[in-house]
């Protein structure tokens, strides 16, 4: 074999290694692009949920807006609110007896 015929070889091994090199490990590789793959399906799914629960409290703002009752049911669940001339009774539910009484 001549000499040319080695140096290309040669020159087309580097070339070879290197974009080997590239394709598994550097900037750009196999790797790097399945990490970026799996971070976009994962905030793809955080914003699927997110659209879901802002279209939740879009209707319960909306149901707040139009209904009177909502506000009332709200306001009496949430902040223990009672209207004039109703007496507010709370319930204690006694604790359980430990198992070796």
């Amino acid at each position: 074999m001549s000499g040319k015929a080695r140096l290309l070889i040669g020159v087309l091994l580097v070339l070879l290694v290197l974009l080997q090199y590239r394709l598994w490990v550097g900037k750009g590789s196999l790797a790097e692009v399945r990490a970026l793959e799996r971070q976009l399906a994962e905030q793809q799914a955080r914003i699927t949920a997110l659209e879901a629960r802002n279209r939740a409290l879009r209707a319960e703002v909306e149901s707040l807006r139009k209904d009177d009752d909502a506000i009332e049911a709200r306001a009496r669940s949430e902040l223990g609110l009672i209207r004039d001339g109703e007496t507010y009774f709370q319930l204690i539910h006694p604790a359980e007896k430990p198992a070796d009484e």
